[in-house]
C-alpha cells in the first residue's frame, strides 16, 4: 500500500535538482503541457500571475477566476492560452457559479492551483460569520476543490496545489474557537491558523484522492518582494516583526532574504509538474523540494510543523469544513 504523509512520514527532500533561488522558468524547462487545463486562483497578480505565464507558455490552457475582471484583463493582456472568469472567494455562491460553469463545459481539469490568499487584515467576517482569512485562505479552497472534484477525477494524474505559507507556524488550528468568537483577534494568529488548515486539507485530500489518480500538495513559496499581500498591513506591524525601521525602510538583511516573484512561483510549478512527485503526495514543499519537519516549538523560517500534518487534526478539519461550508465532500 502506498504510504501517506500523516505525521510527516514523507517529509524529507528528494533531491529535486532545484533550490531556493530556482525560478519557475527553470523548473518548467523541457516540460510540455500542451492540451492540459489548469485553474489558478489569484492568477492576475504576484506569484499567481507568474504561475499563469509559466503554465501558459508551456502549452496549458489556464483559466483565471477573478473578482476584478478589468484588473485581470489588464494584468493578463498579451498572454496566450488564458481565459478569465468571474469569481469572488469570499462569496460561496460565486464559487459555486464558477465551478458549475466549468463543469458544464465538460472539460477535464489537470491542475487546480489554489493560490489566492489574504494576510495582515483586520477582523472581518463573511456573510456566514466566518473570519475572513479562514474563509478566503482555506474554506474557499475546500469548497472550490469539492465542487470541481468530478473534473479532477476524470483526469489521469490530476494535481491540486494549495499555496500555504511558513506562516502556518504562527498558529495551530483552533478547533475550539476557529472564528475568534471567544478570544481576542490577532491577525497573524488568524493567518497562521488558516495556513495550518491548508496543510491539513492537502494531507487529507491526498490520502482520500490518490485512489482516483489525484494528488495534492501544499507549499510555502517563500518571502517575496513585490506582491500585493501586505497592502493592508500597518507599518507598526512590520516594525514589531523586525522587517523595517521606524521610517518604513526595509532592513538590508530582510531585503537580502526575499525571493523574486519568478523564484517565488518555482515551488508551485514544481509541485504541479515534477515527475518526481508522481507517486508522492500530501507533502508540504518549499524551496522547490519537499520540506523538512520543523520539530521545535518556536517559529522558524523553514520546515513544516507536525501539528499541520497530524492525522486526527486532518480528519477533524475535514468534518468541520463540511459543516462550515454545508458541503458533503465525498470522493466517489
Amino acid at each position: 500500500m502506498e504510504q501517506n504523509n500523516y505525521y510527516g512520514a514523507l517529509q524529507k527532500p528528494i533531491g529535486s535538482g532545484f533550490n531556493a533561488k530556482s525560478t519557475a522558468a527553470e523548473v518548467i524547462k523541457g516540460i510540455d503541457l500542451a492540451g492540459k487545463i489548469a485553474i489558478v486562483t489569484g492568477g492576475n497578480t504576484g506569484i499567481g500571475l507568474e504561475t499563469v505565464k509559466t503554465l501558459a507558455g508551456a502549452g496549458t490552457t489556464v483559466i483565471v477566476p477573478a473578482r476584478d475582471i478589468e484588473k485581470a484583463k489588464k494584468n493578463l493582456q498579451g498572454i496566450s492560452n488564458v481565459e478569465i472568469e468571474e469569481m469572488d472567494l469570499v462569496n460561496p455562491t460565486s464559487i459555486d457559479t464558477f465551478a458549475e460553469k466549468f463543469l458544464a463545459s465538460g472539460r477535464p481539469l489537470h491542475l487546480l492551483i489554489n493560490n489566492a490568499g489574504i494576510m495582515w487584515v483586520p477582523l472581518r467576517r463573511d456573510n456566514r460569520g466566518i473570519e475572513s482569512q479562514l474563509a478566503v485562505n482555506y474554506l474557499a479552497q475546500f469548497q472550490l476543490t469539492a465542487r470541481l472534484w468530478n473534473a479532477l477525477k476524470k483526469t489521469e494524474g490530476a494535481r491540486v496545489i494549495n499555496v500555504s505559507s511558513q506562516g502556518h507556524q504562527f498558529a495551530p488550528f483552533n478547533f475550539d474557537d476557529p472564528n475568534f468568537e471567544n478570544r481576542e483577534y490577532e491577525t497573524l494568529q488568524g493567518y497562521g491558523q488558516s495556513k495550518t488548515a491548508v496543510n491539513l486539507f492537502s494531507l487529507e485530500l491526498d490520502n482520500r484522492a490518490k485512489e482516483f489518480g489525484v494528488r495534492a500538495y501544499s507549499l510555502h513559496p517563500g518571502s517575496i518582494a513585490g506582491t500585493e499581500l501586505a497592502r493592508e498591513a500597518p507599518l507598526e506591524l512590520f516594525i514589531k516583526m523586525g522587517f523595517c525601521d521606524d521610517k518604513g525602510n526595509i532592513l538590508p538583511e530582510v531585503a537580502a532574504s526575499l525571493k523574486t516573484i519568478p523564484q517565488g512561483a518555482s515551488t508551485t510549478i514544481w509541485c504541479a509538474t515534477s515527475p518526481l512527485l508522481n507517486n508522492i503526495g500530501g507533502v508540504y514543499c518549499e524551496d522547490t523540494d519537499i520540506a523538512e519537519l520543523s520539530l521545535g516549538q518556536e517559529v522558524v523560517y523553514a520546515g513544516v510543523k507536525p501539528y499541520s500534518l497530524d492525522e486526527t487534526n486532518a480528519k477533524n478539519l475535514w468534518q468541520l469544513s463540511e459543516k462550515l461550508t454545508g458541503i458533503t465532500f465525498q470522493l466517489d
